[in-house]
């Protein structure tokens, strides 16, 4: 069971944070980047598990700049208002969030080397991170909205190792594209599972338990060589 904490952006803005220890000294720290439902029962539950794994984690709020205290379930209108704060979200002045993102990383390398994960928007922002935020070491994007359909993140590339995650039923995100971005970027670990879009968070429909343990698996394998 973790905390909350506010980190400090590099233009003053409070952020807020949830974040979990783990129970002894940590292997390093990853920081968790919500979908666009917010800092929800589902991402405390998954920085839960990465502190069950040994690390700090670090779950900052990526919507605060435009509404504070969102937490929203899985239902049409849930979605319908998440897709909504991503819009203001995306629309923000540069760097926007990255800059959250960076007081995440700040906080959570007093814990060692430092990935970063994340889930639907939060994969498209692990997937940026990984290439314009300093201090991290690895990232790991799950079924990141736009990273393999929009040339513009297609064409980013990445300073620190990355390990994809995609479902091949997801209709946000076409197989075609994937291979496409696989072939783009040679030098990430691509993966596909029989699953739709959102398969790791046990609280949507689209749930695949196999796939969302062998992501898992593979996650923490990546972290534990890049972040030990």
């Amino acid at each position: 069971m973790g905390t909350f904490v506010d980190l400090q952006a590099a233009d003053g803005t409070a952020i807020p944070a949830y974040v979990a220890e783990p129970a002894g000294a940590p292997r390093g720290a990853v920081v968790v980047v919500q979908e666009i439902f917010g800092v929800n029962s589902h991402i405390r539950a998954a920085a839960d598990g990465y502190a069950a794994a040994g690390y700090l984690a670090v779950a900052p709020a990526v919507f605060q700049r435009v509404q504070p205290g969102v937490e929203l379930g899985y239902d049409a209108d849930d979605v319908k208002a998440g897709a909504a704060l991503k819009a203001q979200t995306e629309a923000l002045p540069a760097p926007g969030v990255l800059q959250d993102l960076q007081a995440a990383v700040d906080y959570a390398s007093r814990a060692g080397k430092v990935g970063i994960v994340g889930y639907c928007y939060g994969g498209l922002l692990a997937w940026r991170a990984a290439a314009e935020v300093s201090g991290l070491s690895a990232a790991v994007p799950y079924y990141g909205g736009g990273v393999v359909t929009t040339p513009a993140e297609v064409a980013r590339r990445p300073r620190v190792p990355v390990l994809a995650h995609f479902g091949e039923r997801d209709k946000h995100l076409p197989l075609d594209a994937v291979e496409a971005f696989g072939r783009a970027h040679p030098e990430v670990e691509v993966h596909v599972y029989a699953a739709d879009h959102g398969f790791n968070c046990d609280q949507r429909g689209s749930h695949d338990a196999p796939a969302a343990a062998l992501a898992r698996e593979r996650t923490l394998a990546f972290f534990a060589k890049h972040l030990s």
